[in-house]
């Protein structure tokens, strides 16, 4: 089984959007949602360049990729918009996920209430540790690693999560992939070695603090 390299992390196909329209997308998509909740239908590029620190050109230009949704002084109906961006990132379906490693990131993950509001669904969880497995988590039965396949294979998920040590991060994703899972979101800090046809994304905490501190360093200089 071919692995792809150490920094990969989306599969070998190039997609159409980059990674960073990708994640402006999601963040137009929160500010979409709290103005539906709001009452309001139409927001303009420039309104919503404003609320996310981006240029209404800059936001013009990843929304072209949706299609022809916008009306010069006008603006986006809120509601098509919504819809179009669900689509684009691939969650207007419910995506059913399995999370690996039960300890205090994955109890404080599984109580957050946003996963499911944005169509993702924890449906089994896993763990190494003999007096973890079979105590019930938020309706969930913890399950060995040793019945990853047959669980997988009896919850149809797609997604796998890790808040493994590191030590173990590498083994239990082989078995999820293993099992048909078809992207890994890694809490591990550790790069982990998947097949090109698998999607990582990777969230390494100390990284982020280490580039928020530098920020801050960089910021108090000016």
């Amino acid at each position: 089984m071919s692995r792809g390299g150490a920094n990969r992390e989306t599969n070998s196909t190039e997609p159409r959007l980059s990674r960073a329209s990708v994640g402006r997308l999601s963040l137009y998509l929160r500010r979409l949602e709290g103005l539906l909740g709001e009452g309001i239908t139409k927001v303009s590029s420039g309104d919503l360049g404003e609320a996310l620190g981006v240029t209404d050109a800059q936001v013009r230009k990843d929304l072209a990729y949706l299609g022809s949704l916008g009306h010069p002084g006008i603006g986006y109906p809120i509601q098509e918009l919504v819809s179009a961006i669900r689509r684009a990132l691939g969650i207007d379906r419910e995506w059913l996920a399995a999370l690996a490693g039960v300890g205090n990131l994955a109890r404080a993950l599984l109580r957050y209430r946003g996963f499911p509001q944005q169509g993702f669904r924890i449906v089994a969880l896993f763990d190494t540790d003999p007096a973890k497995i079979g105590q019930q988590v938020e309706g969930l039965t913890i399950h060995g690693v040793g019945q990853i396949p047959e669980v997988i294979a009896a919850t149809g998920a797609e997604l796998g999560v890790l808040t493994v040590p590191v030590e173990g991060a590498q083994a239990v994703a082989d078995m999820l992939v293993a099992a048909g899972i078809r992207g890994v979101l890694n809490f591990a800090p550790t790069v982990l070695r998947l097949p090109v046809n698998v999607s990582l994304v990777s969230v390494d905490l100390a990284v982020q603090l280490e580039q928020l501190a530098f920020l801050v360093q960089m910021a108090s200089h000016d």
